[in-house]
């Protein structure tokens, strides 16, 4: 308690470095049976500084090492007891808060998550998929946005009274004016939506519209998610006519296109391509195009 900040990061680099894939009683073993007031002055000392700034990601590592710890349920109990997942929730909305430190805290989530549905569920409930899916939006780091989409693809595993909600929330990141954020949501819904049905045509509608970008990655990532829904009937017919609307523009997209002439030849590419890839998998499709 009397160490000054340099010298508490010196021992949770040591504590980190020396202490990987443990069991909880190995650290019952190294800490004489205190390992949890060890984690205690961790989380006490997260808690009265995250909110300064700081190099709190070393604080959230140490606590990674107790969660994951194989035997060591009541380290992850006691951690929710005072609140930490809510602490996690709000150090991915600082804005003071680094890319490094909410990946840690992105990645201590999903920790969390896979501990079972229960886990998830806590973390749903407190506002967890609306927190991971605005930090991806504000964020321009692919480290940061990749351990988000983690987190929401572990919340969505074998918990169906959020699974929706995770889809909805990948959704509407799909307009986004990020590109790094339009990549990784479309990425999420390739892998969950088998999880909620059929998708409905408004989804169609704004995977169509990513096809624009300037950026390769998010129309590639389009095209695989287009070349997935267009398995489901109810929406087969939707997704081949709106490429080929795609190839002919209407007087709405010319004016546009005075604004934005390479995006509107981009996406008269990728539809065209897109639309011969499925016609030459699929007979079906190909009479749908015609």
């Amino acid at each position: 308690n009397l160490e000054t900040s340099g010298a508490r990061e010196r021992i949770l680099s040591n504590f980190i470095a020396n202490h990987v894939n443990v069991s909880g009683p190995d650290l019952e073993e190294e800490f004489a049976d205190a390992a949890s007031l060890f984690l205690t002055r961790i989380t006490t000392w997260l808690r009265l500084t995250y909110l300064l700034g700081g190099n709190i990601n070393i604080q959230l590592d140490s606590v990674k090492i107790f969660l994951s710890a194989s035997c060591g349920q009541r380290y992850l109990s006691e951690f929710l007891e005072v609140g930490g997942i809510l602490t996690l929730l709000e150090i991915l909305g600082l804005k003071s808060a680094r890319e490094i430190d909410k990946c840690s805290a992105l990645q201590l989530l999903e920790t969390i998550s896979k501990c079972g549905r229960k886990y998830k569920e806590v973390i749903c409930e407190s506002y967890g998929v609306r927190a991971a899916a605005e930090c991806m939006a504000r964020s321009f780091s692919a480290e940061t946005q990749q351990n988000g989409l983690s987190l929401l693809h572990s919340l969505a595993q074998g918990n169906p009274r959020y699974q929706k909600q995770i889809h909805q929330v990948l959704k509407d990141l799909l307009p986004s004016t990020n590109p790094g954020t339009q990549k990784v949501a479309a990425q999420g819904l390739r892998q969950i939506q088998q999880l909620v049905g059929s998708p409905t045509p408004s989804l169609v509608e704004n995977v169509l519209a990513l096809l624009r970008s300037v950026h390769s990655d998010v129309q590639y990532e389009a095209s695989q998610l287009l070349q997935m829904l267009v398995e489901y009937e109810e929406v087969r017919e939707v997704v081949m006519c709106g490429l080929i609307a795609l190839l002919t523009p209407t007087l709405d997209d010319v004016s546009r296109a005075t604004d934005a002439p390479l995006a509107q030849h981009l996406q008269q590419a990728a539809a065209a391509k897109l639309l011969g890839i499925l016609c030459d998998s699929s007979p079906k499709l190909a009479a749908l195009a015609v």
